[in-house]
């Protein structure tokens, strides 16, 4: 029996598109602009490429005139054919895979499909960077590909970066997670696989990434509030330590080549027309190198439904001077123009706009004629069967095992011949690659992936997700009391949760839950309940039936989940993967409103808080679960006891006693505060496997809490030890946030803990001197 899907399957999966190769002519599109054989405009400054970038972009500029200016604010920006420049859509998506989401990306032809990583919530869980980085390559290959050949855009406005507060909101499966530290470092991965890894300056993109919704952005529509009319009112200590973390690191470390506001108004005013989000914080204490892009038609909600102002030339003004360079949508094309002959907005601040959008388009070589380092990309490198085998390794990682009674899983091929096979998504495609997907070079549903190992019989039981009936449960208790084992495959799709669709419940859909009771009662064999969901789901009462043997959570795991799916049932795979994600029980969202912003606990007024660094009520699941088929040990072999902190005497807060004094980040030597600490973690199983060390800080303040500072992805073969260091930098990793957003680092004893057992102090004394900061 062959359980390995990177030969066969693949080699299937890949007929069509190696037909449609053979067939594809690799000068399909024409140059963007700067065509060799357009003599009137070849030998212009903007198209020669040994000049500097600026220099090329201001030429350019200088030769529009105001309405050829005004007609590149939008998406699909207009060709200046006098000059030789093509049209453009800037719109293309790229979440996890090239995306048929937005009109910049086309299958079809040469190109039918490409590679359907699992969804980001489901890749967040593997806790691997490095996975996350490759993945980024692989998609912008496919993306380079695509454009080269007619099919894609080079902007591609992932990832989506915004926190899951809320288990309700419908996108939580298109974000890293709940943590801000897990969710900064995965846009600073996926952004450099996507980009090519360039850094500031002028340097090259191959494609170029979007980090969005900016900011505070994480409500849809919940209880006759939607996203277009939502005023977000956030603290300046949450948008610091929560909702911008992120963003900041996309520019500042991830180098993202964009950034989206979101619909939504920040504490009364829109984010898309805010300067100090945009012009002040984005472009002048970031520094970001790229342009600001709204998210679709944001200026014209502005305008139109949130009534920000009077009159539409006003509403293109605004947005501009705050900061906004590009519009996904057709308003600053109608109404800019007026705004500048009105004196609203000057022609240099159009410019200036200009000069963001065109500089990206630059560094991505559009102006460079038809050559380049990725001008050889084509059909032949889009669903390659090494790039197939990363989606199945992706999902493998992602998958989390929440529960295993008795060492149920692993199912044994010998010993489970028959397995039953029920529930809604038993033989899931399409659910699998949830929202913002494109079209997959193939599927493995779950039951194809179990019939590789095990006779399957299979039955729904439910039709569809939503499960409105009992009706078929009878048969499906039939088929699990003849088999070996069963296997229900439950959960949501994009019926129950996703853009525009917040959740209401989080409970599983329907008669799901009777049918997961009614299927275990009549099993003769261990019961696995297999989840696929976005966001969490009060699953209390399986967790707690003994009959229900073993519950995996595999999100969206993409084209190739089943397959995964059925390698870890069987124990091709150990499951490695940890929930980057608290599951509240359903009484939670009894007492949270999806408007309350708050992400820190006010036992006043009954409030209890969101996530697990400010939430410490029940929970079904909490942040970081997840076990392996193998044990591991971990031991802090060297770390720091004691860390002095260079500080001028006047940046010092607090009294005279050292330990209450709390040092600003801006006033100390951050470059000098790096903090190693050797880890060993051990495999004492019998099985190879992968372990996910999770490093958490508790400052000093007594009202502090946990929180996430490091983690790493380790591979351990059974019986063997490896050494891991982490380094974590106080300024970055160690800080508290104020009232005013304003970041310190406390005098005294942190407590840095690996994993749930072991804890290391740390203490902090401040060296008055005098130092350059």
């Amino acid at each position: 029996m062959n359980h390995k899907y990177s030969s066969s399957t693949i080699f299937i999966l890949n007929i069509v598109l190696v037909i449609h190769a053979f067939a594809y002519s690799g000068d399909s599109r024409p140059p963007f602009a700067c065509d060799p054989a357009n003599a009137g405009t070849r030998n212009l400054p903007f198209c020669k490429a040994s000049l500097p970038i600026h220099v090329r972009v201001q030429d350019l500029i200088k030769r529009l005139t105001l309405q050829e200016k005004i007609r590149l604010l939008v998406n699909n920006a207009a060709p200046v054919e006098r000059l030789g420049v093509n049209g453009y859509e800037w719109w293309s998506e790229a979440l996890h895979g090239v995306s048929s989401t937005g009109p910049g990306v086309k299958f079809g032809g040469a190109f039918p499909g490409a590679t359907s990583f699992p969804q980001v919530i489901t890749t967040a869980a593997s806790f691997n960077a490095s996975l996350w980085e490759q993945i980024g390559q692989v998609v912008s290959d496919e993306g380079r590909a695509m454009y080269n050949g007619g099919a894609a855009g080079l902007t591609f406005w992932s990832p989506n970066v915004n926190i899951l507060r809320d288990p309700r909101w419908g996108r939580c499966q298109e974000t890293p997670g709940e943590d801000p530290h897990l969710v900064a470092q995965y846009a600073i991965s996926y952004v450099k696989g996507l980009q090519g890894g360039g850094g500031r300056g002028t340097s090259r993109l191959k494609v170029a990434a979007c980090c969005k919704h900016y900011t505070a952005y994480d409500l849809d529509d919940w209880n006759g509030v939607d996203r277009y009319h939502f005023n977000a009112k956030v603290s300046r200590q949450d948008l610091e330590d929560t909702y911008n973390v992120p963003f900041k690191a996309c520019v500042v470390e991830g180098n993202v080549a964009s950034v989206m506001c979101s619909y939504n108004q920040i504490n009364g005013k829109p984010s898309c027309a805010d300067p100090t989000l945009l012009r002040d914080t984005i472009r002048a204490q970031w520094r970001l190198n790229g342009y600001i892009v709204s998210d679709c038609d944001s200026v014209g909600v502005l305008f139109e439904q949130q009534h920000y102002t009077r009159f539409p030339e006003d509403a293109a003004a605004a947005t501009i001077k705050a900061g906004l360079d590009l519009d996904c949508g057709p308003f600053l094309a109608i109404h800019t123009e007026k705004a500048v002959r009105t004196g609203k907005v000057s022609e240099m601040e159009v410019n200036y706009a200009l000069a963001n959008t065109i500089t990206v388009q630059m560094r991505l070589g559009m102006f460079d004629g038809p050559n380049g380092p990725y001008a050889n990309l084509g059909p032949r490198d889009v669903c390659t069967p090494a790039h197939q085998q990363l989606a199945l390794q992706a999902a493998r990682e992602g998958i989390v095992l929440l529960k295993n009674i008795g060492r149920a899983l692993p199912l044994s091929p010998q010993r489970h011949r028959t397995v039953a096979v029920i529930g809604p998504n038993s033989d899931a495609t399409v659910t699998m690659i949830g929202n913002y997907a494109g079209v997959p070079c193939g599927y493995i549903s779950p039951l194809q992936g179990i019939a590789r190992y095990a006779r399957t019989v299979h039955q729904h039981g439910c039709m569809g997700v939503a499960c409105p009936g009992n009706q078929q449960f009878g048969v499906a208790e039939v088929a699990a009391r003849h088999a070996d084992a069963t296997v229900l495959v439950m959960g949501l799709d994009q019926s129950i949760e996703a853009e525009a669709r917040d959740r209401v419940s989080l409970l599983l859909p329907g008669y799901q839950q009777e049918l997961i009771s009614r299927v275990a009662m009549a099993s003769r064999g261990p019961v696995v309940l297999v989840l696929m969901s976005g966001g969490p789901i009060d699953v209390t009462f399986a967790k707690n039936d003994p009959r229900v043997s073993a519950i995996l959570w595999v999100g969206y795991p993409g084209q190739a989940g089943g397959a995964a799916i059925a390698d870890v049932l069987f124990g091709a795979a150990n499951p490695g993967g940890k929930l980057p994600m608290t599951w509240y029980p359903q009484d939670y969202v009894a007492k949270v409103a999806m408007t309350n912003m708050d992400m820190r606990a006010d036992p006043a007024r009954g409030y209890p808080g969101r996530t697990y660094r400010f939430y410490k009520g029940p929970v079904v699941f909490p942040f970081g679960a997840g076990f392996s088929y193998t044990r591991f040990s971990q031991s802090i072999v060297s770390a720091p006891a004691i860390v002095s902190v260079p500080t001028l005497i006047h940046s010092l807060d607090g009294n005279s006693t050292r330990k209450k004094l709390a040092v600003r980040t801006t006033h100390t030597n951050c470059d000098s505060l790096n903090l190693n600490l050797h880890i060993n973690v051990k495999n004492t199983g019998d099985m190879d496997g992968t372990h996910t060390l999770l490093i958490f800080s508790t400052p000093p303040p007594a009202n502090a809490t946990k929180q996430l500072v490091a983690f790493e992805k380790v591979h351990v073969p059974a019986g063997a030890q490896h050494r891991v260091n982490i380094n974590i930098n106080a300024c970055k990793h160690l800080t508290v946030a104020d009232q005013f957003g304003i970041r310190r680092i406390f005098m005294g004893e942190h407590k840095i803990h690996v994993g749930e057992d072991i804890n290391h102090s740390i203490t902090f004394h401040a060296s008055l001197e005098q130092i350059k900061v």
